[in-house]
């Protein structure tokens, strides 16, 4: 008898132990939160910007437009995509395929389609223009549509493609756009709160010379080559005569591709794609005015549209609560179709449920385990007694 009742004993304070030691399979949303840090923005703005024009830089429209169609598969919509190009490749008279544009060989994609909107063209596409765009300093007149309508909420994903060299980018071989301009106009969005994270993406010679002299807060920047190294085309289309697409650009679009709009893939993982093996060349990224690990960032929170929801008033003063609960605070909806009392329903949302997913809070365990060290010397005093 007294041997089955220590085996009983044993067998508990086993039990308690685990719960001692804290040997739990908890639950804990905080710390699941930091393997994904969320983005504090309530909308996504994109500009995307062709700094070329004449028919043998095809592959430069050719970037551009295909990181607008991206974008948009992902759900940033027209009304939030600025797409600054030259707009002459389409309807050139080289064109062997009037009114198309297309980033492979295969001729699978028509990028420039029927549904590219197109905000600044030809002549339009200035260093001045693209300055006034960032730091939103336009005449009264100028349309909304073609304004960059951000505020401190705003992720704005910045992709610029075409000739460049040491800290400057030229525009249409007309004039140049240095390091320290689009350093200042950064700064100046950020004193005015027109951002809240920038992701600055160049595909050009030299490319990273033109984030080096960035200094303005949350802030990712990459590059496609260092100082002194060329960006290069990865292929050319012979029915075309031209290069289609930079090697740069290509890759990141074939790895975005891969995702749509609901996707967790992190930045990081895009990044890895950058090798030498596939650009030719080393592309730079620079993490330190940004203010989240390139693993914890998601890609949609840039290139896509994921948008949170601010909500400023809780509770009872909120419309949608006093419509859907009672004065006690019961969801008045389910009542009825369920057709029970107010005393007597319960509902379980399960794992969907915020709140319910903390399932147990540090103080919940700490007292769950002092009742273990409490019923353990219990039993031991038992188990002695027993003896």
């Amino acid at each position: 008898m007294k041997i089955q009742l220590n085996i009983v004993l044993v067998t508990i304070f086993s039990i308690l132990t685990v719960f001692v030691r804290g040997d739990i399979n908890v639950v804990n949303t905080e710390e699941a939160d930091h393997i994904i840090s969320k983005s504090k923005h309530t909308n996504n703005w994109a500009v995307l910007v062709s700094t070329s024009r004449f028919w043998f830089n095809y592959r430069h429209m050719a970037n551009v437009l295909s990181l607008y169609r991206t974008v948009k598969r992902l759900g940033i919509p027209d009304s939030q995509i600025i797409l600054m190009l030259s707009d002459d490749i389409a309807c050139n008279p080289r064109n062997a395929f009037p009114g198309t544009v297309f980033n492979n060989n295969n001729q699978a994609i028509d990028v420039y389609g029927d549904e590219v909107e197109v905000d600044y063209r030809g002549y339009e596409v200035t260093v001045e223009n693209f300055i006034r765009l960032l730091t939103d300093r336009w005449d009264p007149d100028h349309p909304r549509s073609k304004r960059l309508l951000t505020d401190e909420n705003s992720n704005i994903f910045i992709y610029l493609t075409g000739h460049g060299g040491n800290e400057f980018l030229k525009f249409q071989d007309a004039e140049e756009i240095g390091a320290y301009d689009i350093a200042d106009a950064f700064e100046q969005m950020y004193e005015k709160k027109r951002y809240n994270e920038i992701f600055f993406m160049i595909d050009t010679c030299q490319a990273n010379t033109m984030y080096e002299r960035l200094y303005s807060p949350n802030i990712l920047a990459v590059g496609s080559s260092k100082l002194d190294e060329s960006s290069y085309s990865h292929h050319s289309d012979m029915d075309i005569g031209v290069a289609v697409i930079d090697r740069f650009t290509y890759y990141t679009l074939e790895f975005l591709e891969k995702i749509d709009k609901d996707s967790k893939q992190t930045m990081d993982k895009l990044f890895n794609e950058y090798t030498y093996e596939n650009v030719h060349s080393n592309p730079g990224i620079r993490y330190d005015l940004f203010n989240r690990n390139a693993s914890e960032v998601l890609l949609t929170d840039f290139f896509g549209n994921v948008q949170n929801v601010v909500v400023e008033d809780e509770g009872e003063e909120d419309i949608l609560y006093i419509t859907n609960h009672d004065e006690r605070g019961k969801l008045v909806q389910f009542n009825q179709e369920h057709n029970k009392s107010d005393e007597s329903y319960q509902i379980d949302f399960g794992y969907e449920d915020v709140e319910s997913s903390q399932q147990i809070t540090p103080m919940t365990a700490n007292f769950i385990r002092g009742l273990g060290l409490v019923t353990g010397a219990v039993v031991v005093g038992l188990w002695f007694v027993s003896t």
